[in-house]
Parts: structure tokens; C-alpha cells; sequence
């Protein structure tokens, strides 16, 4: 049962639950990029992220690794642990592409090994600024041993979803996780896994602009947004089909 709103993002409402441990997440159907300097409404997007993150997050679990996710509640809504987010961003690219691009003379499509892990402070109104590793001791923001354990969490997720989105003839160019700490005060992944946070390309389309399956396409006015998302849902329901 949806209790009262506890936070408003730019792309979810949370909702306290009748367990304190717990809330109810809503997927809003809004779309922004720019740190919400352009945004809009796009109908199906939160049903679409709702689905493709829980199917994410049980991927991950059944890997081993912890994150919020509980269940499902409905196409829009799921119920998670109720957790104290970390103010942190963890990229990790494993193709050149977006802000490294503008930021560095690195080329457009460059493969990168090992995969680069970028951190951003979590803060909309100073734009997400990239910290490094002295500038993340100076804030605070998180103990040496959750570092290490996030980025060893990332690398593992990293491997795992490279794979399994290999297997669905798309690349896994870049994502963004969040982290926090469960009412057990285990460090687990929280947020969400979805088209608005990770960057796919068709594996079966060489167009540099169609072969896009992510929010790219809104960021750059490419449309079909809600297409590109409705593709990667499929591919991961034929696939999980194929598996039962």
C-alpha cells in the first residue's frame, strides 16, 4: 500500500510502505538530459525502465550481487529496500563515447581496456561534478573499504551485464550505478538499469544514429525513444522466455 511521498526525482517518486524497511518506487514517464535543462514527457517510458530495472536487478542477483530490488508491484511501481543513498555516481565505460569524448582527445568508438570507472558527486545543482580520489577523501562521502567494495561491485556488474547483452546482439557501451546502505547495513546497488542510465548500440545496425537503443536518442532529437526502449525490453523477455 503507497504511503506518503518521501522523495521526488527526475525520473521517480518514492513512497513510504507499511514495513518502515521498505518503499514503493514510481517510474515517472518524464525524460531529461542536461542535468534537467531539457525535459519532456514521454507516455511509456516509466512502465518500460520499471520493467527492464527489475529484470536487470534479478539478473544481478542471481549473480551474486546486492541490490535494492525486492519485486515488482505493478508495470510502474516496485518495492525496494528502503536504503541511505551514498551521494555517488559510478560510471564504467567500456566504449568511448558522450562526455569522455568532449572532455579528452580519446576518438568516438574507442574500445577501453581495462573498463574506465569515472565517480561524479551526486548533486544536480553543481551539475554532478567528476571527482578524483583526493576530492572523494576531502568530501567524505564514503569510507576506503565501501570504495573498494563499490568498484569491485561495478567491475562484477559490469562483466555480467557485458555478456548477457552480448547474447541479445547489443553492446554494452557505458552505465551509470547508484549505491547505498540497506537496514541490514549491507552496501547494495540502488536507483535503477535502464535505457536512461546505461548506453546500448545495435550489434545488427552499423548506423552510428540508428543503432542508438538508449536515452541518446533524446538527448540528440533522434526520436523513437520509446521504440529503442520497447526493443531492449523485448530482447529481454525472448530471451528470458528462452530460458524457461
Amino acid at each position: 500500500m503507497k504511503g506518503s511521498l518521501i522523495y521526488e526525482g527526475k525520473a521517480k517518486r518514492v513512497y513510504a510502505c507499511e514495513n518502515p524497511d521498505r518503499v514503493l518506487i514510481e517510474f515517472k514517464n518524464d525524460a531529461t538530459a542536461f542535468n534537467a535543462k531539457k525535459r519532456s514527457e514521454i507516455e511509456g517510458k516509466g512502465r518500460l525502465n520499471c520493467k527492464i530495472s527489475a529484470a536487470l536487478f534479478e539478473l544481478i542477483e542471481l549473480n551474486g550481487i546486492p541490490t535494492h530490488f525486492l519485486e515488482l508491484h505493478s508495470e510502474t511501481f516496485m518495492i525496494a529496500d528502503k536504503i541511505e543513498v551514498i551521494p555517488l555516481e559510478v560510471v564504467i565505460r567500456n566504449i568511448a563515447t558522450g562526455s569522455l569524448c568532449r572532455e579528452t582527445p580519446i576518438n568516438q568508438g574507442t574500445i577501453l581496456t581495462p573498463p574506465l570507472l569515472d565517480l561524479y558527486y551526486k548533486d544536480d545543482e553543481l551539475g554532478d561534478p567528476i571527482l578524483t580520489e583526493n576530492r572523494l577523501k576531502l568530501l567524505d562521502l564514503i569510507s576506503d573499504s565501501q570504495m573498494k567494495e563499490v568498484e569491485q561491485i561495478t567491475r562484477s556488474v559490469n562483466k555480467v551485464l557485458k555478456e548477457y547483452f552480448d547474447s541479445l546482439d547489443l553492446l554494452l557501451v557505458d552505465f551509470k550505478l547508484e549505491f547505498g546502505i540497506n537496514p541490514l547495513g549491507k552496501l547494495v546497488i540502488a536507483d535503477e538499469i535502464s535505457p536512461d542510465n546505461c548506453r546500448f548500440w545495435d550489434k545488427r545496425n552499423s548506423d552510428p544514429k540508428e543503432r542508438i537503443l538508449d536515452k541518446d536518442r533524446f538527448r540528440q532529437d533522434l526520436g523513437g525513444v520509446i521504440d529503442a526502449y520497447e526493443e531492449i525490453l523485448k530482447r529481454i523477455e525472448k530471451d528470458s522466455s528462452n530460458a524457461s
